[in-house]
């Protein structure tokens, strides 16, 4: 006789599951790549590409500083969904808990420690000196989003962790909306260049974790889950959270060193080309963040059947969002073939950005198919929390894209570009060879 089904059981994973997930974030997603076109496109309105350089530098830094910490989003989402499959619904309090107090400590740290912070980032990234002292002036004011930034990072995982990224999408609109209104306000209205995006951001940073903070604190009631200080600092349970954490902060460390190189040496072939660059890495940001829907949507369902010993599940998560992935990653290369031109004269008014930014369209719009295949081992790595191999793998990529951008270099831009593919090859073999041990790993 059939045994009857178990209540508790995880349900099984369909391609109505993964899309309730993922496109949630691909919507959210949509304007946060929006944010950086307007950002982009407000100063571009200036006909001096000093101003979209200063931008993207300022930016570099804070990808740079912020990203860093993404593990408060990594891996906040891997240990809240496995908390959530395992049926523990103290410790999913408890895992947000613990990722806000890690939030608010960094942060005031990075505001204490912003004169060395700045420092350290224009001796590593240099740019004219118009650009850097433009760009000088964006990090003195964006460094105060700090805090809040670092909060949201946190809340946006809790809510992934949970398959709540409607909540997600609530969030990341109401940043990224604020932020892009703001930003005409403060430019186009008052004429503010590049301080006021940096302020646009700051404001809207804040706005958001307000926002967030409130709608976790009901969602928690709806949970009937509450926090306790003994369970936030129980020893096994923090020990595990910053090991994770570590090891995600240094693969980001990793990752985001290979796009402050890439950023750096444009930097050093003059402003245009150097614009013409950060124009076409909207567009590859444009294609991450509709492809990270996929990767949350395993990070969230691979977490949950890690969680529930399932090993079915963590298949039916791996494959279908894998499926989903790719072909809307044809989809993007596609569109970037085709209108990637009409986008560039969309972002910059400046006759030379354009024509060099065109010249190098073909390696942007390429990028999405090789880039996929990495970012769906990212998410069933986080959501495993098999994040030791994760870090090794980083790690290699990182030589491996150094080595090839130094064999590349008599190409100039052209070998940097193909010195990133190399990148996003490194990155899909290395965590290529750790997956079958992580399967295995899942009961059967």
């Amino acid at each position: 006789m059939t045994p009857p089904p178990d209540p508790a059981a995880p349900n099984p994973v369909t391609h109505r599951t993964v899309l309730a997930i993922a496109l949630p974030v691909m919507l959210s997603n949509v304007s946060t790549p929006l944010l950086g076109a307007v950002d982009t496109a407000v100063v571009g309105r200036i006909p001096d590409p000093a101003y979209i350089g200063a931008v993207a530098l300022g930016s570099l830094v804070f990808t740079f500083v912020f990203w860093a910490f993404g593990f408060l989003r990594m891996g906040t989402t891997g240990l809240t969904a496995q908390a959530l499959g395992a049926g523990r619904q103290d410790e999913i309090a408890a895992c947000l808990g613990r990722a806000l107090l890690i939030a608010l400590v960094v942060g005031l740290a990075l505001i204490a420690l912003q004169w060395p912070i700045r420092e350290l980032a224009f001796a590593l990234v240099e740019g004219s000196p118009r650009v850097e002292a433009l760009a000088r002036g964006y990090v003195d004011i964006r460094i105060w989003a700090a805090p809040a930034t670092l909060a949201n990072y946190a809340l946006l995982g809790w809510f992934i962790g949970l398959g709540r990224t409607d909540i997600g999408l609530v969030l990341q609109l109401v940043l990224n909306l604020a932020n892009m209104l703001l930003d005409v306000v403060f430019v186009l209205g008052l004429g503010w260049d590049v301080r006021g995006v940096a302020l646009g951001t700051v404001l809207a940073e804040w706005l958001a974790a307000a926002v967030g903070l409130v709608l976790a604190w009901r969602h928690l009631r709806t949970l009937g889950a509450v926090w306790h200080w003994p369970a936030l600092r129980q020893a096994d349970a923090l020990r595990r959270t910053l090991l994770v954490n570590r090891d995600i902060m240094l693969r980001s460390l990793a990752l985001i060193g290979v796009f402050v190189w890439f950023m750096a040496q444009g930097a050093r072939h003059g402003d245009e080309r150097l614009a013409a660059n950060a124009v076409l890495m909207q567009f590859i940001a444009v294609s991450a963040y509709f492809l990270d829907g996929l990767a949350f949507a395993a990070e969230a369902l691979v977490g949950r059947a890690v969680g529930a010993g399932r090993r079915a599940m963590f298949t039916a998560a791996v494959r279908l969002s894998t499926l989903w992935a790719v072909a809307i990653a044809a989809c993007i290369s596609g569109a970037l073939a085709l209108a990637g031109g009409f986008c560039i004269d969309l972002l910059s008014a400046d006759a030379g950005v354009r024509a060099v930014a065109r010249e190098y369209l073909p390696w942007a719009a390429g990028a999405p198919l090789l880039g996929v295949w990495a970012f769906q081992l990212d998410g069933i790595f986080i959501g495993a929390t098999r994040t030791g191999d994760m870090r090794r793998a980083m790690l290699l990529s990182l030589l491996i894209f150094l080595m090839a951008w130094w064999l590349l270099r008599p190409w100039e831009n052209h070998g940097l570009w193909a010195a990133l593919y190399v990148h996003y090859l490194a990155r899909t073999t290395t965590l290529g060879w750790y997956y079958p041990a992580l399967r295995r790993s899942v009961p059967a």
